[in-house]
This record gives structure tokens, C-alpha cells and sequence, in this order.
């Protein structure tokens, strides 16, 4: 805790920027710790509050930045990445995607209040095709309110921060025991889950030969094709493989019951 705080003291500044630029990009670092120690640490006067509100909102635009154009070229294949240590990749976009969907750019003011959704909403912009401009107002915007909240925070509460300080010191060597068991714990779990779990991550795939092969051949009649192409990747507008129908994948559980238990199902996405 001690060289926590020395840290701060004597790297003040770019402790935080790479702190908020690490989560920014998907990093498992918790900025709004960061945030609240350094909005203590200005309520002592020993840094800049202005400098930290600039300097933390340029670390969080920039790290959005890199992931909207990154989003922008690469598209879900750059999701698929940021979603690898989920349970659950294809749930972990979707989630987001539906978040995204229903409340548009404005996801982009509360997303960093949201595990998961705050590395998300930026690529998932970025693959949307949203005008850099735009998603820049609105990325600020929201960055300015999560280091606004959380600095606050720190700056308000400085006097029971460190009373709780003064706290975890005389108890340091039990607390890192208790953290470090808890962390250990955590990982185990997280291990064990992720085994459990890792038949549901192969999803079957055919070659287009073999599909094109059935379509031609006394079996046509028993395939159906699925376009579940996300909404922002598919419009009404836009064309669909001969023959297909259309299904909305964020509302499976109803899209499901229509379709026949007759056929051979083949879905493709974007």
C-alpha cells in the first residue's frame, strides 16, 4: 500500500494516464482505483486537479481511439479477440451489441460505468461505420463523466481514504495474504469454468462446396439458410444469399420457435 502511494506521489501524472489508457484498451487494470487515489492525492494539493481531468480524459480518448479504428478495419474479428477470456465470446458481443443497438451513440456517454461494455462499445462503433467526429463528441463526453465521478470521489472522501489507509497499513502483511489467496481463488474458479465450458466454443462450420453441392442435389428441398446478420450490419436494403430467410439474432429465443424441425439449418453472419 505504502509504494502504491509512493508511486502516485512521484509518477502522479503518468500513473494515471497509463493507468486509464491500460483500461481503455482491455487491460484488466482498475482505472477508477486510480482515479479516486488521485482525486485524494489533488485533494491534498500534491497534484494538479485540472492536469489529472486532462490528462486522465486524453489517456481514456486516446486508448477509445485506437480501439474505434481498430473496430473500423477489422471489424468483429477484433471483438471476437477482446471477448476471448469470456465464458462465452459469442455471448460477450452479443450482450454488448444489444446494448449498443437499443441506445445507440448515447451507449458511449455511460459505457465506461459497465464492465465489458466499456472496451466494447468503441470497436463496436468503429465496425459500425460511425462518423469519427461523432464518436469522438460522445466518447469525451462520456470520459469526462467516469474521471469527473471518480476523481470526485477521491477528492470529497480524501479524509476517510486515508483513515482507511492508516487502517490497511497496521494490517498490511494480513491483507495482502487474505488479497493474494482471494486472487489465487479467483483464478482457480475462472480455470475451472472455462474447462466446463469449452465444448460450447466449437461451432461447426461447412465449406461453401459442400453447401453449394446440397443446394444442387435431390437434398435442396431439406436445407433452409439463415441470414442472422446483426442490426447496424443489415438493413432491409441489403442483399441476402438466394433463397435465405432472415432471423434476428438478439431475439433468438422467439426467432427459434418459427423456424422448421424438418431441415438442415445453416446460418451465416457478416
Amino acid at each position: 500500500m505504502n509504494n502504491f502511494f509512493a508511486l502516485l506521489a512521484n509518477h502522479g501524472y503518468l500513473f494515471v494516464f497509463m493507468a486509464v489508457f491500460a483500461e481503455a484498451i482491455g487491460l484488466p487494470f482498475p482505472a477508477a482505483l486510480a482515479l479516486v487515489a488521485a482525486g485524494s492525492a489533488a485533494a491534498a494539493g500534491s497534484l494538479s486537479a485540472p492536469t489529472l481531468m486532462v490528462i486522465a480524459i486524453g489517456g481514456f480518448i486516446l486508448g477509445d481511439v485506437l480501439l474505434f479504428f481498430m473496430g473500423r478495419a477489422m471489424g468483429w474479428g477484433l471483438l471476437g479477440f477482446l471477448c476471448k477470456l469470456s465464458l462465452n465470446p459469442e455471448a460477450c458481443i452479443l450482450n454488448s451489441a444489444e446494448s449498443f443497438y437499443k441506445r445507440g451513440k448515447l451507449t458511449l456517454i455511460f459505457a465506461k460505468f459497465v464492465p465489458g461494455l466499456n472496451t466494447m462499445a468503441p470497436p463496436l462503433a468503429g465496425s459500425m461505420k460511425m462518423r469519427p467526429s461523432q464518436f469522438f463528441i460522445y466518447d469525451a463526453a462520456g470520459a469526462a463523466i467516469y474521471v469527473t465521478t471518480y476523481g470526485l470521489l477521491g477528492f470529497v472522501f480524501r479524509d476517510f481514504l486515508m483513515t482507511m489507509t492508516r487502517g490497511l497499513q497496521a494490517t498490511e502483511h494480513i491483507f495482502s495474504r487474505i488479497l493474494g489467496a482471494a486472487v489465487i481463488a479467483y483464478v482457480i474458479y475462472r480455470l475451472s469454468i472455462y474447462r466446463k465450458n469449452r465444448v460450447y466454443r466449437v461451432v461447426p462450420r461447412v465449406q461453401v462446396e459442400e453447401l453449394a453441392r446440397k443446394l444442387t442435389s435431390e437434398e435442396k428441398d431439406n436445407v433452409l439458410i439463415v441470414d442472422v446478420r446483426s442490426r447496424g450490419y443489415y438493413d432491409e436494403k441489403a442483399q441476402r444469399m438466394k433463397g435465405s430467410i432472415r432471423i434476428e439474432p438478439n431475439d433468438l429465443d422467439k426467432e427459434l420457435k418459427n423456424l422448421p424441425k424438418d431441415k438442415d439449418i445453416y446460418v451465416y453472419c457478416t
